[in-house]
C-alpha cells in the first residue's frame, strides 16, 4: 500500500495572517449595511402596510432594498475582491426569493398565533427574521459571491 508523504515545510492548510482581520472588517461593514437596509425595509414596510397589506408591503420593501444592499457589499464590504456579475445577480434573486418566502411565512405564522397583530408586532417579527436570515446571507456573500479566487501556483494570468 502506498502512502503519501508531505515535505516538512508543506502545510495541508495554509494560513493567511490577514484573513482574520479581513473577516472582522467584512463582518463590521456587513452589520452596518444590514442595520441601514433593515431599517429602511422596516420604514418602507410601515409606510406601505396600511395601503398594500402586510404581505405585499413586505415584498415591495425587500425588492427595493435587496439590489442596493448587494451593490453596497460589492463596493464597500468586499471591495477589492472580484466577483462574477452572474453570481451577484443570482444572489440578488435568491436573496429576494429567500426573504420573500421567509418573511411571508413569518407573517403567516404571526397571523395564526396573534389574532390581529399590530404593525409594530409585524415589523418586530420581520426584523427578528431578518437578523436570523442575515447570518446565512453573510456566509453566502463572503464565501461564494465574493469568495477568494486563487490561481494554482505556476498558472499565469492572461488578461
Amino acid at each position: 500500500m502506498a502512502t503519501t508523504r508531505c515535505a516538512p515545510e508543506h502545510r495541508l492548510l495554509t494560513t493567511d495572517p490577514d484573513r482574520h482581520h479581513e473577516l472582522g472588517t467584512h463582518a463590521a461593514w456587513y452589520v452596518v449595511a444590514g442595520v441601514v437596509t433593515t431599517g429602511l425595509q422596516a420604514v418602507l414596510f410601515l409606510l406601505l402596510r396600511d395601503e398594500l397589506g402586510s404581505q405585499v408591503a413586505n415584498l415591495v420593501a425587500i425588492a427595493l432594498t435587496t439590489v442596493g444592499n448587494t451593490e453596497f457589499h460589492r463596493r464597500v464590504t468586499f471591495a477589492g475582491r472580484g466577483s462574477n456579475a452572474g453570481k451577484r445577480h443570482l444572489q440578488d434573486l435568491l436573496t429576494f426569493a429567500f426573504y420573500a418566502g421567509y418573511g411571508s411565512a413569518v407573517l403567516a405564522v404571526l397571523d395564526a398565533v396573534v389574532e390581529r397583530p399590530t404593525s409594530w408586532e409585524e415589523t418586530g417579527t420581520l426584523l427578528l427574521a431578518s437578523l436570523v436570515g442575515g447570518f446565512v446571507r453573510f456566509a453566502v456573500l463572503r464565501w461564494w459571491v465574493f469568495g477568494h479566487h486563487t490561481e494554482p501556483a505556476g498558472v499565469a494570468h492572461t488578461g
